[in-house]
């Protein structure tokens, strides 16, 4: 299985950046994708999710109405639109994966809940 999270890049306060994630070696339609960001300094955060048909997505407080969770099951991919970001949302930002369907964002939130990582790639905005 692996994940491949691109897209990151240093971009000035209220840009827009589309992060994605490309999948392989699993069955992509079976799978929950999160993504979550590490900060320097800081803790691994949780930013969104997308259940497998993509009918649900969470985020997290500090992105909801900035940034939008998308998945196509065709190429096995899932994207991460972000606007308006803030010199705060710089970070390495990660996929991961989850054989789970969450009834929840606190389920959702837990990266103990993703069995599959990426690597991750780094978003950093400028003010």
């Amino acid at each position: 299985v692996q994940l491949q999270a691109s897209g990151g890049g240093l971009v000035q306060a209220g840009d827009s950046l589309r992060l994605s994630c490309a999948t392989s070696g699993l069955t992509f339609i079976t799978y929950t994708v999160g993504w979550f960001r590490q900060a320097p300094g800081k803790e691994r955060e949780f930013v969104a999710a997308i259940v497998r048909s993509g009918t649900t997505t969470y985020y997290a407080e500090s992105v909801k109405g900035r940034f939008t969770v998308s998945r196509d099951n065709a190429k096995d991919t899932v994207y991460l639109q972000t606007t308006n970001l803030k010199p705060e949302d710089t970070a390495v930002y990660y996929c991961a994966a989850a054989a789970r369907l969450f009834v929840d964002v606190n389920y959702a939130s837990m990266s103990g809940n993703y069995a599959y990582w990426g690597q991750g790639t780094l978003v950093t905005v400028s003010s």
